[in-house]
C-alpha cells in the first residue's frame, strides 16, 4: 500500500509528475463548472489548475467569497451567479436572495452565466420548495430565467442525479419524481427561453447517451458539460469506448469541459470551521487538498486524451451505495480512456464554450 493514500489518491500518484507526463493539453482548457471558495484553498487550486493546463475557470462562488477568490485567481476566474448556500434562511436564499444575487454578479463581476440547482434534494434542503421552487418551470425559476435573458446571460442547470440515487435515495417517487420526469420542465423551459442552456454533469444522464442525443436533437439551444468527475468517469467507463467516442464526435461543439471541483479552506486543516459543509472532510491538509483538486483534472484529461484502462485512483462512494456487499468507501470504478481526436479535444477544451458564450 502506498505510504500516502487518500480517497483522491488511492495508488499514491505524484500528480505533479503526472501533469508533466501528460504535457500541455492540445489547447488551453476552460473549465466551465467549478466551485472555488476560500482564499487559501483557491491558491492551492491555482497551482493544480495551471499544472494541468486550465487557463480559465467559471466558478460558482458565493458573493461573500468572490473577492478572496478573485484575489487568488486574478483575471482567470469568471463567476457564475449562484445562491448563498451559507445563508441561514434557505428559502429566501433560493428565492428573492438569488434574484438579487444575479443582478449583483452581473453588475459587479460581469458574470455571464446563472446556475439553477434543481436536484430532487432541493426538497429536503428547502422544505417548502415543492410549492413554487423545485420544478424548473416553477415561478421563482422563471423569474431567474427572465432576469438572465434580460441581462444576456446563459443558464446552467443541475437537472438530475445518478441513476443509483433514484434507485436508493429517491425511491419515493411521489416526493422526488422519477428521473425522466426531471426533464419535462427542462424541455418546456428550453422551448420558452432561448438560453443558451448548459446542462451540467453530462446533462444529468451519462448513463444513457441515447437519451442525451435525443435531448440535444430536440433542443439546439442546449449544451452539456462534463462536470461531476467521479460520476462521469464511472458511467462513461461502463460503456464501450467506441460508443462514447462517437457521441463526443457527433456532438462536437455541444460539449463543454467541466470538473465540478469544490474548494474550501476547511480542506487545509483537520479542524473544520464549517463542519456542515458537504465537502469539508474531503481533505485535511494542504497536501491532501492539492491531490483532491489535481485528481479531478488528471482523471478527466486521462479519460479524454489517452487509452488508459485501469481502476480510477479516486474512490467513488456511489459504488458502495449500489452494492455494499461488493464495495466499500475505498472502492473505485474503471477509468477507460477515450483517446478523442484532436478536433474533438480542441472543441471540448475551449472552442465550444467560446462559441456558446461568444467570447
Amino acid at each position: 500500500m502506498p505510504a500516502f493514500r487518500t480517497q483522491s489518491n488511492l495508488t499514491g500518484l505524484d500528480y505533479r509528475a503526472e501533469a508533466a507526463r501528460l504535457g500541455p493539453p492540445p489547447v488551453p482548457i476552460i473549465d466551465v463548472h467549478a466551485h472555488v471558495a476560500g482564499g487559501r484553498a483557491a491558491r492551492v487550486y491555482d497551482e493544480a489548475r495551471r499544472m494541468f493546463g486550465v487557463r480559465r475557470v467559471y466558478s460558482m462562488t458565493t458573493l461573500p467569497q468572490a473577492p478572496a477568490v478573485r484575489d487568488a485567481l486574478g483575471g482567470d476566474v469568471s463567476f457564475i451567479a449562484f445562491p448563498n448556500w451559507a445563508e441561514a434562511d434557505k428559502g429566501r436564499a433560493h428565492r428573492q436572495g438569488f434574484l438579487d444575487a444575479i443582478e449583483t454578479f452581473r453588475r459587479d463581476y460581469g458574470s455571464r452565466i446563472i446556475k439553477l440547482w434543481s436536484s430532487p434534494r432541493l426538497r429536503d434542503i428547502v422544505p417548502d420548495a415543492g410549492v413554487d421552487l423545485a420544478a424548473l418551470d416553477s415561478p421563482w425559476r422563471r423569474r431567474a430565467c427572465e432576469i438572465a435573458t434580460r441581462l444576456g446571460m446563459a443558464i446552467m442547470v443541475h437537472i438530475a442525479d445518478p441513476d443509483i440515487w433514484f434507485a436508493t435515495n429517491y425511491k419515493d417517487a411521489a416526493k422526488y419524481g422519477t428521473k425522466r420526469s426531471q426533464y419535462e420542465p427542462l424541455e418546456r423551459m428550453a422551448d420558452e427561453f432561448e438560453g443558451p442552456w448548459i446542462i451540467a454533469h453530462m446533462g444529468g444522464w451519462p448513463e444513457d447517451l441515447r437519451f442525451l442525443s435525443g435531448l440535444l436533437s430536440r433542443h439546439p439551444n442546449l449544451v452539456l458539460d462534463t462536470s461531476a468527475t467521479k460520476w462521469v468517469v464511472r458511467e462513461l467507463g461502463r460503456q464501450e469506448p467506441g460508443v462514447v467516442r462517437a457521441f463526443f464526435t457527433r456532438w462536437r461543439g455541444r460539449l463543454l469541459f467541466g470538473s465540478d471541483i469544490v474548494t474550501t479552506d476547511d480542506h487545509l486543516s483537520p479542524r473544520k470551521d464549517r463542519p456542515d459543509h458537504p465537502k469539508a472532510t474531503q481533505a485535511a491538509s494542504e497536501r491532501e487538498a492539492f491531490d483532491l483538486y489535481a485528481s479531478r483534472y488528471w482523471a478527466l484529461r486521462t479519460m479524454f486524451e489517452t487509452a488508459f484502462d485501469a481502476p480510477s485512483p479516486i474512490a467513488d462512494p456511489d459504488l458502495k451505495l449500489a452494492d455494499p456487499s461488493r464495495y466499500d468507501d475505498w472502492s473505485s470504478p474503471r477509468l477507460r480512456g477515450l483517446s478523442l481526436p484532436r478536433a474533438d479535444l480542441e472543441s471540448l477544451y475551449s472552442g465550444a464554450v467560446a462559441s456558446v458564450l461568444k467570447t
